[in-house]
């Protein structure tokens, strides 16, 4: 099992969820973040007051999959997020060591929520 995470652009979104529940991954978490890697810093003004823009808004995604859709995961995310700019995102694979479903007590991957192949969403 893994938790893949991906720090994407807010407005890139729609496409990345688009693309995960194309290739079968349903269950993820969304939140709002703030971050800063390879973008250039931003000089707004407020009023009248110049102010240097240092993090940039992102929204990150987690989901826990199981080893054999890691890769799908991945390569749903990429195809989602990616604009070819500087601030694209980033993605990071981790190990989970144990998950477990409140609601019913299954662990590890019977507590994953089931990834279906594109072609039995038909």
């Amino acid at each position: 099992m893994k938790l893949v995470t991906a720090i994407v652009r807010p407005e890139r979104v729609q496409q990345v969820k688009e693309a995960l529940f194309g290739a079968g991954v349903r269950g993820m978490t969304l939140g709002r973040v703030s971050g800063h890697g390879g973008e250039q810093e931003v000089v707004e003004y407020y009023r009248g007051t110049r102010v240097m823009v240092e993090f940039h808004e992102k929204v990150e995604l987690r989901m826990a999959v199981s080893d054999e859709f890691v890769e799908v995961a991945v390569q749903a995310i990429c195809e989602g997020a990616r604009t070819g700019e500087v601030g694209d995102g980033k993605i990071f694979v981790q190990p989970l060591e144990r998950v477990v479903r409140i609601r019913t007590g299954e662990a590890d991957t019977q507590a994953l929520t089931p990834v279906s192949t594109p072609h039995e969403l038909r």
